[in-house]
């Protein structure tokens, strides 16, 4: 004798899926995290990129990775050091995102054009940014060529957080930065 009934379960598909091309999908993503990649020419003058492509890839040890196009003046200067800063950028950094992203560090000092306020960093060359929500301190420990970008892996040496700025900004595309609330 069962002591349980099992009943037919009905699947409604809401939404079909259709195929599209790479560029119209990829589109999807937002909103997504943005981070700032400090990097340093080997006379130690800073330089800043915004990236969308990054991530944790070990807790033990720490280690963030980024995603920067080969044609990109920070991929080559952290190609020539190892070694580069990630920024969680707060909400007072909209538009330095927008403007660090409008321009070369091989033709523009963005620290000194936009007035960067910097803090020292402890182990690498690149500062970190006074104004953001986290920083962290890295240095290559591998890298992988992707197509036309390579993913720099960095060991982080040292982590900073705001005493002031909590939530970090988020890209919703089309140049819109915002923090999402938390709950």
């Amino acid at each position: 004798m069962h002591l349980f009934r099992v009943e037919a379960v009905k699947f409604v598909v809401v939404t079909a899926m259709i195929e599209v091309e790479w560029s119209e999908a990829i589109r999807r993503k937002y909103p997504e995290p943005v981070v700032l990649v400090v990097s340093c020419d080997r006379e130690g003058r800073p330089n800043v990129m915004p990236a969308g492509w990054s991530m944790v890839t070990s807790a033990v040890p720490p280690m963030l990775a980024v995603s920067i196009g080969h044609r990109r003046y920070t991929h080559k200067l952290i190609e020539e050091t190892g070694e580069f800063v990630i920024v969680f950028p707060s909400e007072v950094m909209g538009d330095l995102i927008n403007y660090t992203g409008s321009c070369s560090g091989r033709d523009v000092d963005k620290f000194k054009e936009y007035n960067i306020e910097t803090l020292k960093s402890k182990y690498v060359k690149p500062p970190l940014i006074k104004d953001a929500v986290a920083c962290f301190e890295c240095k290559v420990r591998g890298k992988l060529v992707t197509g036309d970008h390579t993913i720099f892996a960095g060991e982080v040496l040292a982590s900073y957080v705001s005493e002031k700025y909590k939530d970090r900004l988020y890209n919703f595309g089309d140049d819109r930065y915002r923090t999402i609330p938390r709950e």
